[in-house]
């Protein structure tokens, strides 16, 4: 590994260099043990705690099979399917890993008794697999977690739509939280010049969604004008969501849960903020029963932030907490987009304000690669920033992730692999310079959630 490194951070080290090092039979990685996932049972989700589940420790090392690549990882990142695997919920990832390897020999690999989780990498490309002709040894790229095998028709219009599409690092194994991983070569991107490993690392997943969410015509087809309501604003996917809106002309309605994410979308331009946390919202009566009052209420604040407008789009992630309310403010004709539940699956809503104004329920998952690799350009071209906040070293992956459960972040929150330190990767220093205040917004003390917020 220290080979590795040494070449990695070298400014001369070429091509053959990097196809010289020598591989290691072994590398460290974040896993979860098959043997587990028992552990939490009779828990509360919120209960559960991914720094008992995580461990680090050694794996093989697999080699690339025809398609595939072998990257050293410099950094990766924690993302809300790494709480979800860590917890184990909905339900154990090793049923994926095992349907997964009864569909050829190459995907057998995957069947083990530990899975690598992790759907984020930036690093340098060390092997290719037979067919890989794109990418070489040395290359610094970034990943996207689409996994693909388009023996079907089903995905060639859209690969997401692919009966073998797959979350890498999620329903895969050899994820990217890890010093080394596997990919395919269809999922390399170009990593971009002015961005640190870390930075790097740290958008690939939440981008590449909120882009097709919100901005392809395969999710709501945003257009210059539209009232996007954004839940989540301060977080991860809400924060790269908040940045696509502004940067198409769209007018943001942003909603966070306490005074310092206000402070931080109010940072990157979106005048239009709700404090759902400060203003009270309580959209359910119980555990059963929902509040309609609530909803009128809430719809009757973005009237009057945006001078009497409903949301044309509605950027949904939370699910059963918030999609009644959802559906509800949404103007009529426009679309309520949802690509995760984090506060539950079972959605409710009241389906007269459905049917009756003529709006629509579009689902999104992750994105394909067209999508993913305009998501990552705006990123290359400084349009959209990464909004990483805190950076942990891979020994600590549980206590990031246990971060990112109990949602006291901001944006996204990063881990250390290879690379020995922050700040390393860099080599557009022009670029950098000029974009530096939007690069380390969410860096900042306001970035960290008071005890309260928590």
């Amino acid at each position: 590994m220290e080979e590795i490194i040494s070449a990695v951070l070298s400014e001369d080290a070429v091509e053959g260099d990097f196809g010289a090092l020598p591989v290691p039979d072994h590398y460290r990685g974040a896993v979860v043990l098959r043997d587990e996932t028992a552990m939490f049972e009779g828990l509360a989700t919120a209960d559960k705690d991914p720094g008992k589940s995580l461990h680090v420790q050694d794996v093989p090392t697999p080699l690339p099979a025809p398609g595939e690549v072998l990257v050293a990882v410099m950094a990766s990142a924690i993302n809300y399917n790494t709480v979800w695997s860590a917890i184990f919920e909905p339900l154990p990832t090793f049923g994926f890993l095992e349907r997964y390897a009864r569909s050829g020999p190459d995907a057998a690999r995957h069947d083990q008794p530990y899975h690598v989780l992790g759907s984020d990498l930036s690093g340098v490309v060390l092997r290719t697999g037979p067919g890989v002709r794109r990418w070489k040894p040395g290359d610094r790229v970034v990943a996207h977690c689409l996994s693909v095998e388009l023996e079907s028709p089903d995905g060639h219009d859209d690969t997401m739509l692919d009966p073998e599409q797959r979350i890498w690092g999620f329903e895969t194994n050899f994820g990217g939280l890890a010093e080394l991983a596997l990919v395919k070569a269809n999922q390399l991107m170009p990593m971009p010049e002015h961005l640190t490993w870390e930075e790097a690392a740290c958008s690939g997943l939440v981008n590449s969604t909120a882009y097709r969410q919100l901005v392809s015509r395969n999710g709501a087809g945003m257009k210059q004008g539209d009232v996007v309501l954004i839940w989540g604003a301060g977080g991860g996917l809400g924060s790269y969501a908040t940045q696509l809106a502004l940067n198409g002309g769209a007018v943001p309605v942003c909603v966070v849960s306490g005074p310092r994410k206000a402070e931080l979308v109010r940072s990157m331009g979106a005048d239009l903020v709700i404090d759902r946390a400060a203003e009270g919202y309580r959209f359910w009566k119980d555990p059963q029963t929902q509040d309609p009052r609530e909803w009128r209420r809430f719809g009757a604040r973005i009237r009057e932030l945006t001078g009497g407008q409903d949301p044309d789009i509605v950027v949904e992630h939370p699910g059963r907490e918030t999609f009644g309310a959802s559906v509800y403010v949404t103007r009529r004709g426009g679309t309520v987009v949802t690509c995760a539940s984090t506060a539950g699956y079972q959605h409710q809503y009241d389906n007269r304000y459905l049917w009756m104004s003529l709006k629509r329920i579009v689902g999104t998952h992750f994105a394909n690669y067209r999508e993913a690799w305009e998501a990552n350009r705006l990123i290359a071209r400084g349009m959209i920033h990464p909004t990483l906040s805190a950076v942990f070293p891979l020994t600590a992956t549980g206590e990031a992730t246990r971060e990112v459960h109990a949602n006291r972040h901001s944006g996204k929150v990063g881990v250390l692999g290879l690379a020995p330190a922050e700040g390393l990767g860099v080599r557009d220093p022009e670029t950098r310079e000029r974009h530096l205040a939007a690069l380390n917004r969410f860096r900042t003390p306001q970035a960290r959630p008071t005890a309260a917020e928590r």
